[in-house]
Parts: structure tokens; sequence; C-alpha cells
């Protein structure tokens, strides 16, 4: 089954899926170096829900939010490694930097966020209550940073580099 989609295409069966009694969990997140944080939010929120539709910040999106070298895995290979995960039904791509034009097109049932979000702080939190969309907060505490990880990985490189042969 491919897992990736167009958002417009996701529209459709996200209507059809509610219209048959389904509910439909959206998240969304960079998802730059898998960790175990990231999969606890996934399982968190498939629980939520039938269905489980994650967006995928863009390349050029990470770029905006996270800075200058990210994303250290590209767009592809990262919906690649998130196909890979049952709990994740279906993935797209988008290019904002926040996800109201994704809720306002794909209209879920629940709009998921991690839990270094409250329902007052959600970006999208006016669109979700206009669309009739739950916020839903869910995942483990935030001790867990693709940011800290590349921290730990740079420390540890630098103490444990080996000498050159010049």
């Amino acid at each position: 089954m491919q897992k990736l989609k167009k958002r417009e295409a996701l529209a459709g069966l996200v209507a059809k899926l509610k219209k048959g009694g389904k509910t439909v969990a959206f998240a969304n997140g960079c998802f730059d170096i898998m960790h175990v944080g990231h999969v606890r939010f996934l399982e968190a929120a498939k629980a939520r829900a039938d269905v489980l539709v994650l967006g995928l910040n863009s390349d050029a999106s990470v770029r905006k939010l996270k800075g200058k070298g990210r994303p250290l895995v590209n767009e592809k290979e990262r919906s690649e490694i998130l196909s890979a995960f049952s709990c994740v039904d279906h993935i797209l791509i988008f290019n904002e930097l926040t996800v109201d034009k994704t809720l306002e097109i794909l209209r879920p049932t629940y709009h998921c966020k991690g839990t270094d979000y409250t329902a007052d702080t959600v970006p999208e939190k006016e669109i979700a209550q206009k669309l009739g969309v739950k916020i839903a907060i869910v995942g483990d505490p935030k001790d867990h940073s693709t940011k800290d990880i590349i921290k730990t990985i740079v420390e540890n490189y630098e103490k444990n580099r080996p000498e050159s042969c010049s």
C-alpha cells in the first residue's frame, strides 16, 4: 500500500471514512531523525482514532523552521521511514509552516499535537475550533529531541575523533 498521497486526494478519503463512521486523527512534524519521542507521539495519535494521517514538513519548510543544515534526512526518505510504521495509515508532505491549510482541506476528527503544546498554544487552534476539529495533546513528556541527538553526536564525535594520519 502506498501511504504517501497528495493532500487533495486524502481529503476525499477522509470525508469518506468519516461518513462511514470512522474517526481520523491528523498529526504532523518534521521527523528528521527518528527517536522514541516520535514513536510514542505517533502511537498515541493513532490510539485516538481509527485512521492516522501524518503531515510531514517538506524539506523547504524544515529549513525555515529549524535553520540551515536541516533537514538531515530528505523528505522522500523521511516519508519512506514513516511509511514503515504500522500506526501511520497515510502521509502527506506540506510546505507551509503551520497546518492550517491542511486542516481546512482534510477536516479530520482530531488534530494531534505533542506535549510541548497545550490546547491553548496549538498554532492551529483557531482554525481547528472553526472547523470543529478536536485538539488532542498526545505522547510522552517532551524530553527527546532531534536537536539534542545532533548535539550529542557532534560532542561525541569531537571527543572521540580518530587522529588523522598526516
